[in-house]
């Protein structure tokens, strides 16, 4: 009798064996869970950071508005936990350096923010914060939106001492984009830059600016043609997201891949022993494993 001629077959068959799918899906099992661990302890990282800032928020909004020469000195740098505080100050307001700046959007729109300078009078310290200058300083205030560069009646800022209130903000850096001409109105501007600022209007000046919440005397209302008032400035960057919660999800994601590793590794032992076992057959030695047998994973007992 001929002997029969071998059974072509593949080495890949090793990775359909009830037990390579078993450590398959438990390996999948592993990952998955892994992941959703990791998941969850990213939005614990992030709810944190975000309460946190809730809470700044809350305080800051809470708080009372305090003359701004008891936070911060004119020509001295904003202090970071000051930035979005409520504030007040004296003053009057320079009409002639006032200027709007540009790319600002309001509810969707891109528009411009009026920007005036004010000759303080008093910021809660009796005129000893600017004592050891050179003058009163300015503080640039931002009085609202407006839609169009064009000047207008409501534009005007109110004559005479004046007191106002808004939040403190950081001054901005200074762009090189070239600032186009706006002979309708005033000048334009892209930034609250007062290192920029300070050529044109003078010092001594507050390296920061003012977001008007409330004037006395009040200022033209939007409806007669004066600047829409601005809601309070988003506190950026809070405390950040929270480092131990973050380090435990990226734990969880590398034990995630290494579950999968180990599949993999397995896996490929698997393969290997099924074609050096073929490989022999092949030569004449130990027959194949015929469809069916399970010689068990490389490495470990069958």
């Amino acid at each position: 009798m001929p002997e029969p001629m071998p059974t072509r077959t593949s080495p890949w068959r090793a990775l359909v064996r009830p037990r390579m799918l078993v450590a398959l899906l438990v390996a999948l099992a592993v990952a998955a869970g892994c992941l959703r661990l990791g998941l969850w302890q990213w939005s614990r990282a992030t709810e944190r950071a975000a309460a946190a800032s809730r809470a700044a928020t809350a305080e800051l909004t809470s708080a009372g508005p305090v003359g701004l020469g008891t936070l911060v000195p004119p020509q001295a740098p904003v202090p970071g936990d000051d930035v979005g505080r409520a504030v007040w100050v004296t003053g009057e307001y320079d009409a002639e350096d006032q200027r709007l700046v540009a790319g600002r959007a309001l509810d969707g729109e891109i528009g411009y923010l009026v920007l005036t300078p004010l000759r303080v009078l008093d910021d809660g310290t009796g005129g000893a914060s600017w004592a050891d200058l050179s003058g009163t300083p300015l503080l640039p205030v931002v009085r609202g939106w407006v839609s169009s560069p064009a000047d207008a009646p409501g534009l005007a800022a109110p004559e005479g001492p004046v007191q106002v209130t808004g939040w403190l903000q950081a001054a901005e850096s200074t762009s090189d984009e070239p600032v186009p001409a706006n002979p309708d109105g005033p000048p334009l501007t892209h930034d609250i830059a007062t290192a920029a600022l300070v050529n044109d209007w003078g010092g001594p000046i507050w390296d920061g600016y003012l977001v008007l919440t409330a004037s006395d005397p009040a200022q033209a209302t939007p409806s007669s043609g004066g600047p829409q008032p601005l809601p309070r400035p988003v506190i950026e960057g809070g405390t950040g997201l929270n480092v131990q919660s973050l380090f435990y999800a990226l734990e969880w994601g590398v034990f995630a891949l290494f579950a999968l590793a180990i599949y993999v590794r397995l896996a490929r032992d698997e393969v290997r022993a099924e074609r050096t076992a073929l490989a022999a057959g092949a030569a004449g030695g130990a027959p194949p494993p015929r469809r069916g047998d399970d010689p068990g994973i490389a490495g470990l007992p069958a």
